[in-house]
């Protein structure tokens, strides 16, 4: 049988108590518990436990513990489910004590993974440049199921997707003048498949984008990527040399009339 034979208050956690008992071989400290265990199990100096008691004790105690743990992560932003397990997880609640928890949680409406996912959509359609196929790829990695993903999305419409997509590849169009028109709005178009857009709202969305640069702009840039070309390939000649060139700035998007212009020109810096 195990004897209480002291309480007292933790001086950095006044809402828990250190118990000391004694079961046969002098005082020793036993262990902590909650103020609400405290009171549920009506623990003072004297009262004698037994063994299942005890453990009952510490068993809820390890569950206030947990969902008190989980209030302060889920006090900082909106948790999924699974990120609300790894997290006792990783601070080694046992597995039993982690479901009772999240039982609560969710009893208590502390947690709710279509409104989180709702509210992730929202705040990435509003927050940031990504597409529903990163946003959906985030979600399931969050835990979040297929179909609560899908009703979630309705969040970010078709059209919407398109105006952010389209804001995406006008800001990009403006900048990377040294590309050929060609290769800036394949650049695009990849950059916005790697931020999740599918290819149906990527076409829909630079239809109209103005991407095409002025034949003087077109030359000056491919004049600034035949100068990068001629420093690698300055070491052949001839025909080789040509060929090289060619198939460089032909594979940079530009026109085989233009890159002749320029390889017949006296433009290049040797």
């Amino acid at each position: 049988m195990t004897v209480i034979t002291k309480i007292t208050t933790q001086k950095k956690n006044t809402d828990r108590f250190n118990i000391y008992i004694d079961q046969g071989k002098g005082e020793e400290y036993g262990f902590s518990v909650d103020t609400d265990i405290l009171i549920k199990y009506k623990l003072k100096k004297g009262l004698e436990i037994d063994t299942e008691e005890l453990r009952n004790v510490l068993y809820e105690d390890e569950i206030k513990k947990g969902f008190n743990t989980s209030l302060q992560f889920l006090s900082f932003r909106m948790r999924s489910e699974k990120e609300v397990r790894d997290h006792l997880k990783k601070k080694e609640f046992e597995d039993n004590a982690i479901e009772e928890v999240i039982k609560r949680l969710l009893e208590y409406k502390y947690l709710d993974d279509t409104d989180f996912a709702n509210t992730f959509v929202r705040s990435r359609k509003n927050t940031t440049s990504k597409g529903a196929g990163v946003i959906t790829r985030e979600l399931s990695q969050k835990g979040i199921s297929q179909p609560v993903i899908e009703k979630a999305l309705n969040e970010f419409p078709l059209n919407e997707q398109i105006e952010s997509a389209a804001s995406f590849a006008q800001k990009k169009a403006n900048q990377n003048k040294s590309l050929s028109s060609n290769e800036r709005r394949n650049k695009i178009s990849q950059q916005l498949l790697q931020k999740g857009y599918s290819w149906d709202v990527i076409q829909e969305a630079l239809q109209d984008i103005d991407m095409e640069s002025s034949r003087d702009e077109e030359m000056e840039a491919l004049l600034k990527q035949a100068n990068k070309a001629h420093r690698r390939y300055k070491k052949f000649s001839g025909m080789q040399y040509r060929n090289k060139m060619k198939q460089h700035l032909y594979g940079k998007g530009f026109s085989v009339e233009m890159i002749d212009e320029v390889l017949n020109s006296d433009l290049i810096d040797q």
